[in-house]
């Protein structure tokens, strides 16, 4: 047994997931092809409705993660987490042994090994707003990055347009709603000074463990 296996600690997570990216609405890396202009730009938050590390009760907790590669799967890319000041530093500490990909399960995982670059995290008010069956959302975060998400409509009638995403064997979701990002931004600084209009986003739900399994 591995000495990164014997030190892994036992946990669940479940929750939403709001995403958004700044591909066209169908994103070239749920279908593994590339991204819409050939790098990747998102921000991702979560809300924990449910969940533990080891004996630590990771309810209500939130955070969010930013990406910057070319594309996603050629890696080099930069990656912010921002902890919710709402979350005591127990908590903040356990997102913190996630997202860095030492405590298994292939989205931190995955996602850690395609962003080395990794900025301080920072310490913010988050506030994360979903409503799959609606395919509306909301991210705010002030003074770093904000996200407001509305179902997309048919450019005749107006009329909003439902379209899912349908991964069975999928590491991150097994069905994601589509939606449209209208207005997302981050202010964070070189290389996340972001601004994206009428872009890619997907609500999916979320129930990762560290024996690997997406539920």
């Amino acid at each position: 047994m591995s000495e990164t296996t014997a030190t892994r600690t036992e946990w669940r997570i479940a929750g939403d997931e709001v995403a958004s990216c700044n591909c066209a609405w169908a994103c070239g890396c749920q279908f593994n092809g590339p991204p819409t202009y050939g790098h990747c730009e998102a921000l991702v938050a979560f809300l924990i409705r449910t969940g533990h590390f080891g004996d630590l009760n990771l309810e209500g907790v939130r955070f969010a993660e930013f990406y910057f590669p070319g594309a996603v799967h050629e890696g080099n890319g930069t990656r912010l987490v921002i902890l919710d000041e709402a979350d005591t530093e127990e908590q903040r500490s356990a997102v913190l042994e996630l997202t860095s990909g030492t405590q298994g399960h292939p989205v931190f995982e995955i996602f850690a090994s395609v962003t080395p670059n990794v900025l301080e995290p920072v310490v913010a008010s988050i506030e994360v707003e979903s409503d799959r069956e609606a395919r509306r959302a909301r991210i705010a975060i002030p003074g770093i990055g904000e996200s407001r998400i509305e179902p997309i409509r048919n450019p005749v009638t107006g009329e909003e347009h439902r379209v899912r995403i349908d991964l069975p064997d999928g590491f991150e979701y097994k069905q994601a709603e589509i939606a449209n990002s209208v207005l997302w931004e981050l202010t964070a600084g070189e290389p996340l000074a972001l601004r994206n209009e009428n872009s890619y986003a997907q609500l999916c739900a979320f129930d990762w463990s560290s024996d690997g399994t997406t539920r």
